[in-house]
């Protein structure tokens, strides 16, 4: 793990994450939508160490953009051999009970782009026959819940989705890791009921680097606990969980 490009670089998550590989002198390439707050972070994770601190500024939700963020990971990143997608989006999920539009965002930002970034990506590092894909999804898309449904079948899908990638790139020796973490403190997170109980981004990004260090299953819970409160739910009887209020 030399060079690292991060999607969503500008996530609560994300910074964390960062900050422990310019610990470790790593190249990165940092893509987002904020000139302003790449610009802060460039300066900030190359005082902590990095040995290059690369950024481009783009809308990873928009497709269209994604051709361009991969020519330039090339030209500045040759060699890349770690990616971490990062971004996401939870608007309240009562709007999407009314607004297709409300549900088409959620799914265009959380599957449809991811999908098709790492998609280039993958690509690459399968040619290469080298590398590691890391994907932040939920534990909320290990069962459709009242509440939150629709970013949880987005997370969902794309857990899914990194399943069968990590099947097709085993045997080029890329990794592919889900990271699915329970309810963390982040500003996505702030509107939530006892959000203050939530868990620590700080440590979740030590979960994270962890598991980029090879030290990880294939699906990375975090804190480790949600593996065994996650197992619980999805074996909760469909008559019994609908009447749940959750």
């Amino acid at each position: 793990m030399k060079k690292v490009i991060i999607l969503g670089a500008t996530s609560a998550m994300a910074m964390e994450v960062q900050r422990l590989l310019a610990q470790r002198s790593c190249e990165l390439l940092l893509v987002a939508r904020s000139p302003q707050r790449l610009a802060e972070l460039q300066a900030d994770l190359t005082i902590r160490g990095a040995k290059q601190v690369f950024t481009y500024s783009a809308d990873l939700a928009s497709v269209q953009q994604h051709a361009a963020i991969f020519d330039y990971a090339q030209r500045a990143l040759p060699g890349f051999d770690t990616v971490l997608l990062a971004y996401g989006s939870m608007l309240d999920q009562s709007l999407s009970h009314t607004s297709v539009d409300a549900l088409l965002h959620e799914l265009q930002v959380n599957y449809v782009s991811a999908t098709a970034i790492l998609t280039l990506l993958a690509a690459d590092l399968e040619r290469r026959q080298t590398g590691c894909i890391a994907a932040i999804t939920s534990v909320a898309g290990d069962r459709g819940r009242r509440s939150n449904y629709v970013y949880g079948s987005s997370k969902g899908a794309l857990s899914l989705f990194l399943q069968g990638m990590r099947s097709r790139l085993y045997p080029a020796g890329v990794r592919v890791i889900t990271i699915k973490p329970g309810p963390t403190q982040t500003p996505m997170t702030d509107h939530l009921a006892n959000a203050a109980r939530f868990a620590n981004p700080e440590q979740t990004a030590h979960d994270i680097v962890r598991a980029l260090e090879r030290r990880s299953p294939d699906v990375l819970y975090t804190p480790k606990v949600w593996r065994y409160i996650m197992g619980v739910v999805r074996h909760i009887p469909e008559t019994i969980f609908k009447r749940l209020s959750f």
